[in-house]
């Protein structure tokens, strides 16, 4: 048999090319690479309580009104001002300027990493307690992640303002809902960065309600990390195991103490 140049390439290609990561994926993660990742919960200042426990009042004595309310509000973001959510004009504005305080607080420190399967679909390999991402796959061509629970498809970009929970942010999001005569079934999934540019973020979302309108779960994380060469992982170097003694060498002498000063008398 010749073996030519063309045919050692044919073989030797599959091997040596892989597919160019999705682009909805890799402007945000580098591929094959372990990136330096903290699940984050958001935590607004102390002085929210006190307008908080007044809004949740207020939605108390009418839960029809508030309810209805809430549509005109964008999901994350402080409803807008009415006199019937237990606020003056002057405590709503405060509540306002603290919420604008609140900060990011990281809870545990976790790896993430971008491969590809042998089978062409895509995971965000991440560690600890956010490892459930993992367990959703990409697929490139159809635009959407397969999870446990079903297929979830590609909705709206995401063009969050300051005000929400997240702050400033855009993005990439899929969602799967389910309906069925035991309840609704939602899972999201969501990739984005930062307003300022400086980090990336993964969130993650599952809830299920019975038919009587009952939370059976909801189940939530943010993923937050550097973009950039100011995400990767860096391992130090490992010393590797010390130098063979040479069996042929001869040991080294101990050193001799000097000999004690005589007592006699000469």
């Amino acid at each position: 048999m010749k073996v030519t140049l063309a045919s050692v390439f044919a073989l030797v290609a599959p091997a040596v090319i892989a597919a160019d990561a999705p682009k909805s994926l890799a402007d945000y993660l580098i591929p094959n690479t372990m990136i330096k990742g903290e699940v984050v919960v958001v935590v607004p200042p102390k002085e929210l309580d006190k307008y908080i426990a007044k809004v949740e009042e207020a939605a108390r004595k009418d839960p029809d009104w508030f309810k209805e309310h809430a549509k005109n509000g964008k999901p994350g973001v402080p409803l807008p001002f009415d006199e019937r959510l237990g606020l003056t004009k002057e405590e709503y504005d405060d509540y306002l300027k603290y919420w604008g305080k609140r900060e990011f607080k990281g809870v545990e420190a976790v790896p993430i990493r971008l491969s590809e399967g042998s089978d062409g679909r895509w995971s965000i390999i991440v560690g600890g307690r956010a490892s459930t991402l993992s367990t959703l796959k990409f697929d490139p061509k159809a635009d959407i992640f397969k999870s446990p629970n079903g297929e979830l498809k590609r909705i709206e970009d995401v063009d969050a303002d300051g005000n929400s929970t997240l702050g400033a942010w855009t993005g990439h999001e899929w969602k799967l809902e389910e309906k069925s005569s035991l309840g609704t079934l939602k899972e999201n999934f969501a990739i984005g960065k930062t307003g300022d540019k400086k980090y990336g973020l993964l969130i993650y979302r599952l809830q299920e309600i019975s038919e009587q309108g009952s939370k059976i779960a909801d189940d939530g994380m943010v993923v937050r990390f550097p973009l950039g060469e100011a995400g990767i992982l860096k391992t130090k170097p490992n010393p590797g195991p010390a130098p063979a003694e040479d069996p042929s060498a001869k040991p080294t002498p101990a050193p001799k103490t000097a000999p004690k000063p005589s007592t006699k008398k000469k």
